[in-house]
């Protein structure tokens, strides 16, 4: 009897083992089949999953590629992460019942993922980020009591958050970050008692942040940033004993910070800035003695900085710039050991500096700037030797840069301009090895340029105007093989131009204004191919203008105004390949103006002749000097040249002159743009006049900028999209079919001022354009837009059809001015 219960269960175990084997074995088969059909509907770039392959020579698919396999031979992990993958993710994946791990992530997928991911149970980690998934997000991952993590950072989902994940009470991780999800933040997230990260910023979330969120008591992370929030920060964030890091940043929040957040004690980073709070900087934000990081900067907090702040000895990020602040910076934050990055610009602070700033903390940054502080600058602020960035400008600083900055050898950027500095500049800036900005304009300094900046191998940007500095500039300055822009107008500087411009092959603006050069202008100056900008206006420069100056590849604006240059105007002037404002105004040039091109702003030198001006003795001439004569008889006196330089103003057109499209009257006075007097000078003027009354503006107006006239003005708002801003609301600018017709015209505008006279077109092309600059009408409203015939009595010329999804104009209207 006992032996036959014996061979009974030896009987069972072995069927129980020969059934599981061949259950095991079936459902091999079947995640196999289910795996080449999963792949089917991948994209497969790189041959990522070559070896995913069926046939008699295939290998197990336990062993293939991204294929992890357990003890019972079924698949329980799919990582296909960082493959390049695209395609579609299809319902095949729901088969592989085992699964504990599902990570698809950092791959090219831009398609929807299945509806429901509840077949798969025993999910423990979800991970499909870094791809461009959209559609709403997969039912189902609550059901898994096992799941710990869910990461779909990087998509493009939309819809509502998944409000079923509270149910997966073992999460320990949900990132959402970076889709679009909308709506609310489910205060049934409260459930997730295990839960350590929460992130949800970069979505289009809405509505208040839920107090339920303090009942997360594993929460280390909240990322809830960058979303459409409203409201206040909840007090009861404050309960949340083991949060390190609080992300709340440009979540459009306001209110107060609570106090409450003073008793978070494990907090390293809490990120505030660009929301709308208000109120005092809480001084309990000075108990949490482990904070390293604190951001509250872009909101619109008042009051002082607490002196409790200075407590935080670990911190080494305090930002609490583009606020209301007021009142002085503590003496004690100038002893904060751990000090990386101060910033404090653009509040009402006053007082001095701490004397310590710097001594004993290793500052890395420090911007103070457009505040009003006064005082010295602190002499240790670098004594750490990490300062890379000083930028201290707009404030009311006194006394002298100190010498240790000059011998500060991580500094990259000094920005001390419009302050009260007085003394020299110290030696030793042009041996820092990684200085690049060096920005001292607008101060009381005096003395001399130090000639050790010439030595500099990374300087790209010096402005040292705006003070009373003296004497010569250093013989070497341009020869430094960085140096981009020199700015060192309205000094006393004297001497002559070093000739030693050969080598400067990255020289774009050089401004010498307002000094006291005087010599020749160094025909070197040409070797400078990336020059677009020479100033050199009211000096005591003599002599001729070098010839080579004319064919500078670059040049755009050269101003040789208030000098005492002799001579002709270099006849090549006309053919400059880039020049567009040329100012030789109050010299003593003589003879003819060259006649092959656009110059400007000639005034005050009465021995120029020809073009626009009385003509030459002997002058052929006769029919461009009749029309330049009748010009000038019916305008102002030097109108011809005055437009550009302000010393004449066209009569201003008054703004409630009705005209309309095809208005083509010009007035006198239009020669003035130019010096070839022909028919594309007539067209050029043409253009500007129309650019006047559509804008209501004057040819030039001071707030176009310095050697600026209309058209380069409407130029740039054209670049910068915002032209429509600047037509004329008291001809229809307010009315927006009127102002659709405006912009058109103004396009003819651009066309008719094209900067080479061969771009231009002729009048009569102008007045078909003109007749043709009709508003885009509603769909069906003309043939272009209904289908109809093209030769229909309402369709819109091909010339002027206008894209209704593009604007009117685009940010190059031409090459020219691209």
């Amino acid at each position: 009897m006992e032996a036959r219960v014996t061979a009974l269960v030896l009987l069972v175990t072995v069927s129980s083992i020969l059934y599981t084997g061949a259950g095991a074995a079936a459902a091999g088969g079947d995640e196999r089949a289910a795996l080449l059909a999963l792949k089917a509907g991948f994209v497969d770039s790189l041959g990522a999953l070559a070896d995913w392959t069926d046939g008699a020579k295939a290998s197990p698919h336990c062993r293939w590629t991204g294929v992890r396999c357990n003890a019972a031979g079924l698949v329980d992990a799919l990582d296909l992460s960082g493959k390049n993958l695209s395609g579609k993710v299809t319902d095949d994946v729901l088969r592989l019942a085992s699964l504990t791990v599902l990570n698809l992530s950092s791959n090219a997928f831009a398609t929807t993922l299945p509806k429901s991911f509840a077949p798969l149970s025993n999910l423990q980690v979800f991970d499909v980020s870094q791809n461009s998934f959209e559609g709403a997000f997969p039912a189902g991952l609550g059901s898994c009591a096992q799941l710990a993590t869910v990461n779909a950072s990087g998509n493009n989902f939309v819809g509502a958050l998944p409000a079923d994940l509270a149910n997966a009470t073992s999460l320990e991780t949900v990132d959402l970050r970076g889709s679009f999800f909308g709506g609310g933040i489910p205060a049934a997230y409260r459930s997730l008692t295990k839960l350590k990260f929460l992130g949800l910023s970069g979505n289009n979330i809405t509505g208040k942040i839920p107090v339920e969120l303090g009942e997360l008591e594993s929460l280390e992370s909240l990322v809830i940033g960058y979303n459409v929030l409203e409201g206040s920060i909840p007090p009861e964030l404050g309960s949340l004993a083991n949060l390190q890091y609080l992300d709340l940043a440009v979540g459009h929040l306001d209110g107060p910070i609570p106090a409450e957040l003073g008793k978070l004690p494990a907090l390293t980073a809490l990120y505030l800035y660009q929301n709308n709070l208000e109120g005092k900087i809480p001084p309990e934000l000075g108990n949490i003695s482990t904070l390293v990081f604190l951001d509250l900067s872009d909101n619109s907090l008042t009051g002082p900085i607490p002196d409790e702040v200075a407590q935080l000895s670990h911190l080494r990020l305090l930002n609490i710039m583009r606020n209301h602040l007021d009142g002085t910076v503590p003496a004690t934050i100038g002893d904060m050991p751990n000090l990386e990055v101060l910033e404090l610009w653009n509040n009402s602070l006053t007082g001095q500096l701490p004397a310590s700033l710097g001594k004993s903390s290793p500052l890395q940054w420090v911007d103070v700037s457009s505040n009003s502080f006064t005082g010295p600058v602190p002499a240790g602020i670098c004594n750490g030797k990490a300062l890379a960035k000083l930028i201290m400008f707009n404030n009311g600083f006194t006394g002298g840069i100190p010498a240790g900055l000059a011998s500060c050898a991580s500094l990259v950027r000094v920005r001390m301009q419009s302050n009260r500095l007085t003394g020299m500049i110290p030696i030793g800036f042009g041996k820092l090895p990684s200085l690049q900005r060096l920005e001292l304009a607008g101060n009381d300094l005096s003395g001399e340029i130090p000639g050790d900046l010439a030595s500099s191998t990374s300087l790209s940007f010096i402005d040292l105007s705006h003070n009373h500095l003296q004497y010569s500039l250093p013989s070497s300055l341009f020869t430094i093989p960085t140096l981009q822009s020199f700015l060192a107008s309205d000094n006393i500087i004297s001497g002559e131009l070093p000739d030693q411009f050969q080598d400067c092959p990255a020289l774009a603006a050089l401004d010498l204004s307002n000094n006291r050069l005087a010599g020749a202008i160094p025909s070197s100056l040409a070797s400078c191919q990336r020059l677009v900008k020479l100033n050199l206006r009211h000096n005591q420069l003599t002599g001729e203008i070098p010839k080579a100056l004319a064919m500078m590849p670059a040049m755009a604006i050269l101003d040789l105004s208030s000098n005492s240059l002799t001579g002709g105007i270099p006849e090549n002037f006309g053919s400059s390949p880039a020049l567009e404002t040329l100012n030789l105004s109050y010299n003593n040039l003589t003879g003819p103006v060259p006649e092959n091109g656009v110059l400007r702003s000639l005034a005050g030198n009465v021995g120029l002749c020809g073009g626009v001006l009385p003509p030459c003795f002997g002058s052929r001439d006769t029919a461009a000097a009749r029309r330049a004569a009748a010009a000038r008889a019916s305008a102002p006196q030097h109108a011809a040249v005055g437009w550009l330089h302000g010393d004449a103003a066209p009569r201003r057109r008054p703004r409630s002159r009705r005209w309309s499209a095809g208005d083509t009257a010009v007035p006198a006075g239009e020669y003035g743009y130019t010096l070839k007097v022909d028919q594309k000078s007539d067209i050029y003027s043409y253009g500007v006049v129309l650019m006047e009354l559509i804008t209501g503006q004057r040819a030039v107006e001071a707030e176009f900028g310095e050697g600026q006239d209309i058209v380069g003005w409407v130029r740039d708002k054209i670049r910068s999209n915002t032209v429509e801003e600047h037509l004329d609301p008291h001809v229809g600018g307010r009315c927006a079919h009127v102002r659709e017709e405006m912009l058109l015209v103004l396009r003819i505008a651009v066309l008719c001022t094209a900067r080479a006279p061969q771009d231009r077109p002729s009048m009569r092309d102008v007045i078909i354009m003109l007749g043709e600059a009709k508003p885009r009408r509603k769909s069906g409203s003309s043939g272009a837009a209904s289908g109809k015939d093209s030769t229909s009595p309402t369709a819109i010329a091909p010339a002027v059809v206008v894209d209704k999804d593009r604007p009117v104009f685009s940010t190059t209207p031409d090459s020219d001015y691209a």
